[in-house]
């Protein structure tokens, strides 16, 4: 019965404590972020920012035009 009344100490004990501290960074990404330099917000974070812009709006262009293709089709008699 001990052993069932410790569970919860040991369950928070194991989820409380990490082995390692991480390092805030949230200041030092604030200060690049809020920097005025000029660039767009969603370029300030360097290439990969970039990287990642670009191919969402690939991939938002695609998917409206491929969208839009198909309504076109779906709108269109069928031949017999």
């Amino acid at each position: 019965m001990r052993s069932l009344m410790t569970l919860p100490i040991l369950a928070r004990r194991a989820f409380s404590t990490t082995p390692r501290q991480l390092k805030n960074r949230v200041p030092e990404h604030q200060k690049v972020f809020q920097a005025d330099n000029g660039l767009p917000v969603h370029i300030k974070g360097g290439t990969t920012d970039v990287l990642l812009y670009r191919i969402t709006m690939s991939i938002t262009i695609a998917g409206t035009a491929f969208s839009l293709y198909w309504l076109l089709v779906a709108s269109l008699p069928k031949k017999k």
